[in-house]
Formats: C-alpha cells, structure tokens, sequence
C-alpha cells in the first residue's frame, strides 16, 4: 500500500498519467503501474479557459464552475475545441462558404468555429453575396434604416460665393469745394454736415481780391467797342475767372449786367449730402484749403473680399445680392463692376467692387454688408443631392439603388456644389436613382462585405499553399 502511494505521488508530481490495478500472484499482491507523458500541457499556454458544461462562458484563467467542475483549457490548435456541434444547418439547403466573426471583425473561417468569448462563427451562404459588388438588403432592413432613393435629372445649380465687406462712396461722385486764391469767407448758408443739398444751392458768400480783379478786367474787356481787343483779351479774361474756379453761373450773370460783383455766391456742385463742413464765417482760406466737401449717395460701392480659392468662380457683370447687417430680410441687388487685381498676402482674399444703386441712401460709408455672388450660369447639368455623396476625402463615391434591395457601390466626378446639389461630370446616367438618406450604413455593411469576402478568399489559397510546402518537406 505504501508503495502504491509512493507511485501515485511521482507520477503526479512529475506530470504523468498514472493507471494502476491489483491482481493474485500466488497469494500475494502486487502493483502494476501504468504512466503516459501529459506532454499535451506541458509546454503550451492556454488561450482560454471554455465552461465544462459547453456553454458560452469562457475565463482568461483557471476556474471553477459552480458545481466545482474545472473550466477546460483552450489551445491554438485545439481542433477539438473548434469543432464543437454548431447551430444545425440542415434545415438550408444552401452551400455555406465560409464562416464569420460573429462580432463583425475581418476573421473568417472555413470551419465551424468559437471566438474567445464562446460565440459562434456566423455562417456565409452561397448567394448571400453578390459578384457585382451590388449590397442586398430585405424589405425590413431598409425600411427601419430610413432608406431613400431619388432619380439623377438635370437642373440648375445655384453657387454661391460669400464675401464680407464694407460700403464705400462712388470715388467718382465725390466733390470738394476750395479756393485757389486767397479769400475771405463772408458768409454761410444753413448748410451743416450730413445736410442734402441740390446742384446750383447756395453754399456760401466769398470774397477774394483775385477773382474781384480777374472780373473787372474781363468785365472792361467785354464792354470794350475794340472788336480785336475784346476776341483777343476777352478770351484770356475770362479764362482766368475759370482757373480761379468762378462758378459758372456767376461768369454768365456778368456778361448780362455788365456788373462785376464784389463777393461771389459759392453754389453745391452736385446733388449730395454734405459729408465734410470746415467753412466758418469771417474765416480766411488759403489756397487749396477744403471749405466743403460733398458726395452723391445714389450709388454706391461694396468692397469685399472674396476668398483665392473662389476667385475662379466670379466674373464682372455677375449679379450679386448684398445684404447689410442693418437691416435684416432685405438685400439689395447689385453686380460686379471691377475685380482688383491684387491678392492681399495676409487674408488670401481679392478686392471685389460691386456698384449698389441706393436711391433711399439707406446704405451708409463703412457700413458692414455680406454679398452673396450668384455664379451660376443658368444651363442646366446633371446633379443629384449633396447628402447622397459619401466623400472620404480622396474619394467620392454614391450608392446606386438597382431594386430589389440591392445598392451598388460607384466612385463619380463632382462639379460645382451650391443649392443643396452637386453636379456629377462621370458615373451616372439621367434617370438612375442614387440613395440620399442612410448611405452611410450601406456603405458600412458594403465594406464589411467586401472585406469578409477578401479574408474568405485568401484563407483557401493560404491553406493550399500550407499543404504543398508540407508535402514539399
């Protein structure tokens, strides 16, 4: 009995199976012991450790069930563990191709099989793929996914390029009134900064020794009974009242009266709003000095900047719809007078002018506006929605629904974007329906698809390749 027990503890402890069994020999007994190599554990690791009972419960080391059973190791090549009874497939008569990660990795195999976690490897069926690259969903699948489809037509697709900017008085409609000789100012009209004047209203009252002395001499030319004298005289007479910048109205009261006036009445050159008032009675101006400064606000310019990467969308004569933040709902229409041949270095935006008709003068210099440039040329082309694109970046791709809940995948060439739409130059043909809402989720199971398929593939030929090397050794 003693040394049954020695046996029994060397060979376990040194890990080896033992079978023992009693037998008479001659009225005594004896032993016979019986030992195997476990060599099955003794150099390899465990993956995991499956429940003893088969269900799907798996441990990452050593453990007890609750009946105190052990939970069985797992091992890499444990075809036994691998080849556990899967879900009967007799009730389809389809010819399974291979079988999947049922969590939805890019794992395949070609035999029933288990992931770590117990899971059953989910079957592949023949036809449950297409060759054409098509993705098939059932009725149900698309309907709970919200999938919808339209038709490919041709329609106008309205771009828009926004720019910020600022209102600017028309360069053109700007006058200023200065003497160009010295003078007095004897005085002024009520007219103040920020008055509407009219051509021809009266500004102020001047006196200037200079122009009181170019009138008298052209006003003794013109009454002069020497015919030669007054073509003669009378013409650089007159001439100088102009370089001093008489008024005309002025110049023409003296040929009727034959009077020479001794101040002169300063009249608005043009209709405006006075922007600018530095007149001041009894003041002295010096030649060149601004008394006044008047603009026409009935047109008016937007400077903005248009952005470098949209400059080859934009053109003079385009119609733009300026909107100034000051009065919000209301744009005014406008178009494209000049583009500034220049690229500012620090913003990467170009000066556009647009020329604003502003018969209200509700439009003010500095006032910030946002211009929206319509670029379209009005010539329909074929477009389909903007959310029917799956764009990757390197790749712009839509789902083309062939019917029957089958999608398929095609790359295509976009134009302009704008409106909601997207022009399509290659890859579809009027009248095919694309997939505008959930494409994204066929797209999905489409690569998972294509990928599954890619493993399935390349698991026969590695195999093969397996098989001839060890044929080769």
């Amino acid at each position: 009995m003693k040394t049954l027990r020695l046996l029994t503890a060397l060979a376990l402890g040194s890990g080896l199976a033992l079978g023992a069994y009693w037998f008479s020999n001659e009225g005594r007994w004896s032993v016979h012991a019986e030992v195997t190599p476990a060599a099955a554990t003794a150099d390899r690791t465990p993956l995991y450790y499956r429940d003893p009972s088969g269900a799907p419960l798996w441990s990452a080391g050593p453990k007890r069930d609750d009946r105190g059973r052990d939970y069985l190791p797992v091992y890499d090549d444990d075809k036994a563990a691998q080849a556990e009874p899967m879900p009967a497939q007799a009730a389809s008569s389809r010819k399974i191709l291979y079988y999947r990660n049922p969590m939805g990795l890019p794992d395949t195999s070609p035999v029933p099989k288990k992931d770590p976690m117990g899971m059953n490897y989910i079957p592949v069926y023949e036809g449950d793929d297409a060759d054409d690259g098509t993705v098939k969903l059932s009725p149900g699948k698309i309907q709970r996914s919200g999938v919808k489809s339209e038709p490919v037509a041709r329609r106008s697709v309205q771009v828009l390029v926004k720019a910020p900017g600022t209102i600017q008085l028309d360069e053109r409609r700007v006058s200023v009134i200065a003497m160009r000789a010295e003078s007095f100012v004897q005085k002024i009209a009520d007219v103040t900064t920020g008055s509407r004047v009219k051509a021809g209203q009266p500004l102020m009252e001047i006196y200037s020794s200079a122009v009181a002395s170019a009138a008298a001499d052209y006003l003794a030319t013109i009454t002069s009974k020497t015919v030669g004298g007054v073509e003669i005289y009378g013409r650089g007479s007159r001439q100088r009242l102009i370089n001093l910048d008489v008024p005309e109205r002025v110049i023409a009261e003296m040929e009727k009266t034959h009077v020479a006036p001794v101040t002169i009445h300063w009249s608005a050159p043009r209709d405006g709003i006075v922007l600018e008032r530095n007149a001041i009675e009894g003041m002295r101006a010096n030649p060149g000095d601004v008394l006044f400064r008047i603009a026409d606000t009935s047109l008016v310019w937007a400077l903005v900047d248009v952005a470098e990467r949209d400059l080859g969308n934009i053109a003079v004569g385009q119609s733009v719809a300026v909107r100034a933040r000051s009065f919000p709902g209301r744009s005014f229409t406008g178009k494209i007078a000049v583009i500034y041949p220049q690229v500012n270095r620090e913003t990467r935006t170009v000066r556009v002018r647009i020329e604003l008709a502003n018969p209200e003068a509700l439009l003010l210099p500095d006032m910030y506006v946002d211009a929206d440039v319509d670029t379209a040329d009005g010539a329909p082309v074929l477009a389909i929605q903007d959310s029917a694109v799956l764009d990757t970046g390197t790749r712009q791709a839509v789902l083309v629904d062939k019917g029957d809940g089958r999608f398929e995948p095609r790359e295509v060439k976009l134009g302009r974007r704008g409106g909601g739409f997207i022009e399509v130059r290659d890859g579809l043909a009027e009248g095919e329906a694309v997939v505008t809402s959930a494409n994204f989720l066929i797209d999905a199971e489409s690569n998972l698809k294509a990928a599954l398929k890619g493993f399935a593939e390349a698991a026969p030929q590695a195999a093969d390749g397996g098989h001839a090397t060890g044929e080769h050794k």
